[in-house]
Order: C-alpha cells, then sequence, then structure tokens
C-alpha cells in the first residue's frame, strides 16, 4: 500500500522541550528540539508515512497568543489545500493545546485529518512519551477517515475531540479527559479504533472563518467574594465577557446587577460553569445572556470572538453555540 504524505507543523512545547538530567520532569525548558531533531528521534515514522516537516514556531504552549493562532490557521489551511498533503500533525505545548485544537477545529475547513500531539515529559526524560505520541499521531494522520471527526489531539495512545477535550493534570501523561462525553477511541496496532463521532459542526462542516482581528474578549472565574468592580473592570474595552459562573452558570447578584447595565451598552454576556462538567442552558433570571452548553469557558471564549466577528446580534450568536 502507498505511503500517505504527512506534513509536521511544530510548534514547540514539552515535546520539543529539554532538562539537565534525565529524572528532572518539571525544571525543563520547551522548545529547544528542532522539528528536523524530533522527526529524527523517531525513525519509525517512516514505515507509516512519507513526513516532512516545518518549524512553525518554538515557544512554550503557555506563551501561545491569538495572532499564532491566526497565522497558524492559516498554514494548516495552505497545507490542508495541498493535493499532496493527506494528513496533518501539529506539535505543540500541552499548556494551550485544547484552545489551539479548537480554535483549529473551527476556522479551518478540510476533510483531511488534523492530528495535534505534544507530551507531558521533556525529550531528556527517562520514559519520555513524546516520541510514542508523535508515532500515534502520524498514523492516526495516515488514517483518511478520521477527517470526518474534526481535529483531534492524540496522547497516551488516547484519540480526543477538540470539543471535549481538556488537561486535567499538571504532570501526569494520562492529562487529557473528554469530560462526560469521553474520548473518541484508541490508537492501537497503528492504527485509530474509534467509537463515537461529534456531532457540533466542525472543520468541513464549519461556516466560521479566522478573521484579521479577534474581537476583545475577557473570562471573569466567579468566587465567593467577586464584586461588581472586578467585572466591570475586566469588562472595560471589552466586547464579550464570559462567566466561569457557579453551579448552572451563576453570578453573585451585584455582579449580576452590573452586568445587566453593560449588556445594555453593548457587551455580549456568555454563562458557562467553572464546574467540572455539564450543560449551562438559558434561564428566566439571566435572559439577556448567551449559555455555553457544554463549553468550558476558556472555549466559550474562542467561540464567542469568532462569532462577533460576524455578528453582535444575541439571538444570531445563541443559534452558533447551538450549532457549534
Amino acid at each position: 500500500m502507498e505511503k500517505k504524505k504527512i506534513y509536521v507543523l511544530a510548534c514547540g512545547g514539552t515535546i520539543a522541550g529539554k532538562a539537565a538530567s534525565a529524572d528532572d520532569l518539571t525544571g525543563y525548558a520547551a522548545g529547544q528540539t528542532s522539528v528536523g531533531e524530533l522527526l529524527a528521534a523517531v525513525p519509525e515514522l517512516a514505515e507509516y508515512a512519507d513526513v516532512e516537516g516545518e518549524q512553525f514556531c518554538n515557544i512554550d504552549s503557555s506563551d501561545m497568543t491569538e495572532a499564532l493562532w491566526q497565522s497558524l490557521a492559516s498554514r494548516v489551511q495552505e497545507v490542508a489545500d495541498r493535493e499532496d498533503v493527506d494528513g496533518i500533525v501539529i506539535t505543540h505545548g500541552t499548556d494551550t493545546m485544547e484552545e489551539t485544537a479548537y480554535f483549529l477545529d473551527l476556522t479551518v475547513h478540510t476533510i483531511k485529518p488534523v492530528v495535534l500531539t505534544g507530551s507531558m515529559r521533556p525529550s531528556t526524560a527517562i520514559s519520555a512519551d513524546g516520541p510514542l505520541n508523535l508515532l500515534e499521531a502520524v498514523q492516526a494522520a495516515s488514517w483518511a477517515e478520521l477527517g470526518k471527526y474534526g481535529v483531534v489531539i492524540v496522547m497516551n495512545s488516547t484519540v480526543h475531540s477538540a470539543r471535549f477535550v481538556e488537561k486535567t493534570d499538571t504532570t501526569h501523561a494520562d492529562t487529557f479527559k473528554g469530560r462526560q462525553m469521553g474520548c473518541l477511541g484508541y490508537m492501537q496496532d497503528g492504527r485509530p479504533y474509534l467509537y463515537q463521532q461529534p456531532l457540533r459542526k466542525h472543520t468541513w462542516s464549519s461556516d466560521l472563518v479566522s478573521p484579521k482581528d479577534l474581537p476583545p474578549v475577557a473570562i471573569a472565574y466567579t468566587y465567593v467574594g467577586l464584586t461588581a468592580d472586578d467585572v466591570c473592570r475586566l469588562a472595560q474595552g471589552k466586547a464579550g465577557l464570559v462567566l466561569a459562573g457557579l453551579g448552572h452558570g451563576k453570578v453573585p447578584e451585584p455582579v449580576w446587577q452590573a452586568l445587566q447595565s453593560l449588556m445594555a451598552q453593548g457587551l455580549v454576556v456568555v454563562r458557562a460553569a467553572r464546574a467540572l462538567g455539564g450543560m449551562v442552558t438559558p434561564v428566566p433570571a439571566y435572559d439577556g445572556t448567551i449559555t455555553a452548553d457544554s463549553l468550558t469557558p476558556q472555549k466559550a471564549k474562542i467561540l464567542l470572538q469568532l462569532a462577533l466577528a460576524h455578528t453582535t446580534d444575541r439571538d444570531k450568536i445563541q443559534a452558533i453555540f447551538d450549532t457549534y
């Protein structure tokens, strides 16, 4: 069988990190290894695909920016549009991987597999997880059917949907989980075994585009002691505000009173939750807000930015949240 052509875009992260000793798993510097070194460290890649690589950036993913997202989405689209490329792998730090994956899931329009991977241990570590993660990401990207599932993360032999996935542990290799939705499937014997498929719009079915400038949106984490002044300061100069709300997206009453005034001035408010699962849906007490459904606050922020680039009509924005 003819090998697939897989294009790797390297963005740095722990998978490209180095430490002073093999047992140092936290005091390393991310983004120290080039894409050429990454690929050379896994010669088994050649058994499964013809792999070409490019250094897009080489950063700790905690330094990821919205401008880099826009450039990355544009570059991924260019590569995906090439007739000689069958799938794309993006190596990336884990701290913001779920956000980058979701941004690409909404703004890259392709049926070809797009797979993000990284590692929780630097390349110098005992039992470094990066080489196997990279190998399995390339194997997954070589499976054409995977493109129907949108952008995915492949790590620790598990395949996750960009919409559902989030980092849940600061240091353990098994950090990515899909909350109540679960994973899509697993990597076994060089291929993905998948058991469910995201139903919300993504990649090839998405109508959203990456704008030249993303509207400014902030996230307000709700807690005992949060004041109306805190929220007003955070919302200043912003087009939208996402609430990491209490319970079913609730906020203290003084905060809600202040938000209603800001909403009357044009601020678009999305209610999400700081809880570890569940949905936020409309209730009469919070009329005028957008509900985030099952999106985490950080992903609701991304979707709100893309929605605001398209419209400021609240009903249309809610329809976007109900669709994506």
